[in-house]
C-alpha cells in the first residue's frame, strides 16, 4: 500500500475496532427501529389487540426523533437477524486477521445464533425479537420469517467454508427444508415462482423471495443438489419479470409496496449476483441484474458518497442504506472497478454525517435534524459488516 491507501485502512480500522468494542459492551443487544410492540406499557392497553394500532404504534415509536424506548419500557435486546450480521462480520475480519482470537469471536457468535433457532417447523429457521405488524400482516415473537431465518444461513455457509465446519452446513441444508415445506408460494404460468415472506402469510416481496433463493443457491452449490438451484431460477425468473423498463424494482407486487428505495434494490441486486455465482442464472437474468446494477448505481448515490434513500429523495440520509450500498459495491467489483472507490466514499461520507463520537452510528440524518438513537441490528450490525467487508476487500487487493 502506498502512504494514502494506509491511511484511509486505518481509517477504517479504526471506525471497525470502535464500532466492534461499542456493541461488545451492550452484549450485542440493543434498540430496533420496530421494536415499539414490546413495550410493556403498551402491551397493557386494548390498542395491543389491535391491527390499527400495532401498526400506528410502531411507526409512532420508529419515527420518533428522540428515543422513547426507556420511557415506555421497551427492552434492548439480541435480534436474530442483527446476530448474524455480527457474525458475517466477524469471519470477515477473521478471513483478513487469521488469528485465534478472530475466530473465537466468529464462532461465538455463530453459537448464539444456533440457540437463537426456532423450533417446530420443517427445518432451521429464525425470526425476529418483537411482535411485527407489518400493512399486509402480523408476525408475533416466535414467528419465522425469511428475511432473518436468511441471514442466518447466510453466516452459517459462510462459517462453513471459512472453518471447514460440516455442522454449520448441515443447519444451514434445514434452512431449505423450512423454505420449501413450510412457505407458501405464488405460481406464475411460466413455471416462475416466489416465496412468502413467512409461514402464515401470503406476500409476494421481491427481496426477501430473492433471499429465499440465495439461500437454496448457495447450499445447493455447496451439496451438489440441483433440485435446489431449479428452485433458485425459478424464483430468479419471477423477481427478474417484475423489473420496471428503467432497470429499478419496488418492494412488492402490491399497489402499497411500490416504493423504490436503496438497500431492498441493493438486496435483490446482491442476492441475485450469489446465486448468478453458486448455480449459474439465464442470459435475460444476467441482463436484468446489469440493468439493476446501473439503475441502482447511478440513482442511489451522489458523487460525494451521500447514500439516497428512496430513487427520488435525498432525504433520509440512513445508515443502513449506506451499509448495504458498501457491501453490495463490493459484490459488483468483476463488472465495475469503480465500486471499491465508490464504496470508500460512501463510507467516509457516513462517517462524517452518521458516527458518533463514541463510535456508534446515528440512525438517521433528516432535512433538519438527525436521529441520533442507536440501532442494534439496523445500523450498528450492518456497519460492522460493511466495515469489515471493505477492509478484507482493501487487505486483498493490496495483497
Amino acid at each position: 500500500m502506498n502512504y494514502q491507501q494506509q491511511e484511509s485502512f486505518h481509517e477504517f480500522e479504526i471506525a471497525y475496532k470502535e464500532l466492534l468494542a461499542w456493541c461488545r459492551t451492550r452484549g450485542f443487544a440493543g434498540y430496533d427501529p420496530f421494536d415499539a410492540l414490546n413495550s410493556r406499557l403498551f402491551q397493557h392497553t386494548p390498542l395491543a389487540k389491535s391491527r390499527a394500532g400495532r401498526l400506528v404504534w410502531t411507526q409512532l415509536v420508529k419515527r420518533a426523533p428522540l428515543n422513547p424506548r426507556q420511557l415506555i419500557a421497551v427492552p434492548p435486546q439480541r435480534n436474530a437477524k442483527g446476530t448474524a450480521l455480527f457474525a458475517l462480520a466477524g469471519l470477515a475480519s477473521h478471513r483478513r486477521s487469521q488469528s485465534e482470537e478472530t475466530e473465537l469471536h466468529a464462532r461465538s457468535l455463530l453459537q448464539y445464533l444456533l440457540e437463537m433457532r426456532i423450533q417446530g417447523f420443517s427445518g432451521a429457521a429464525w425470526g425476529y425479537n418483537f411482535d411485527w405488524q407489518s400493512r399486509n400482516f402480523f408476525a408475533p415473537v416466535g414467528s419465522p420469517t425469511i428475511v432473518p431465518t436468511a441471514f442466518a444461513a447466510r453466516a452459517l455457509l459462510e462459517g462453513a467454508l471459512t472453518f471447514k465446519d460440516e455442522e454449520y452446513l448441515r443447519v444451514a441444508r434445514s434452512v431449505c427444508d423450512f423454505i420449501l415445506q413450510d412457505l407458501p408460494l405464488h405460481y406464475e404460468q411460466n413455471g416462475a415462482i416466489c416465496f412468502s415472506y413467512s409461514p402464515g402469510s401470503n406476500t409476494q416481496i421481491f427481496n426477501a423471495s430473492l433471499l429465499a433463493a440465495e439461500t437454496l443457491a448457495q447450499v445447493g452449490s455447496a451439496t451438489g443438489e440441483q433440485d435446489l438451484c431449479d428452485f433458485a431460477g425459478r424464483a430468479t425468473r419471477y423477481v427478474v419479470d417484475q423489473q420496471r423498463p428503467d432497470g429499478s424494482w419496488s418492494y412488492g407486487s402490491e399497489s402499497s409496496q411500490s416504493w423504490i428505495d436503496n438497500f431492498h434494490t441493493a438486496f435483490v441486486l446482491y442476492s441475485l449476483q450469489k446465486i448468478h455465482r453458486a448455480c449459474g442464472i439465464e442470459a435475460t437474468s444476467a441482463q436484468a441484474m446489469e440493468r439493476g446494477y446501473a439503475f441502482w448505481r447511478e440513482t442511489f448515490f451522489l458523487a460525494d458518497g451521500w447514500p439516497k434513500y428512496y430513487h427520488d429523495s435525498l432525504y433520509p440520509a440512513d445508515a443502513h442504506a449506506a451499509a448495504s450500498g458498501i457491501i453490495t459495491l463490493l459484490e459488483f467489483q468483476d463488472s465495475d472497478p469503480t465500486a471499491l472507490g465508490l464504496a470508500e466514499r460512501v463510507g467516509r461520507w457516513t462517517f462524517e454525517h452518521l458516527r458518533s463520537p463514541g463510535g456508534f452510528f446515528y440512525y438517521q440524518r433528516k432535512r433538519f435534524f438527525t436521529v441520533k438513537t442507536p440501532f442494534m441490528r439496523w445500523s450498528e450490525a450492518w456497519m460492522l459488516y460493511a466495515l469489515a467487508r471493505l477492509l478484507e476487500e482493501k487487505a486483498r487487493q493490496a495483497s
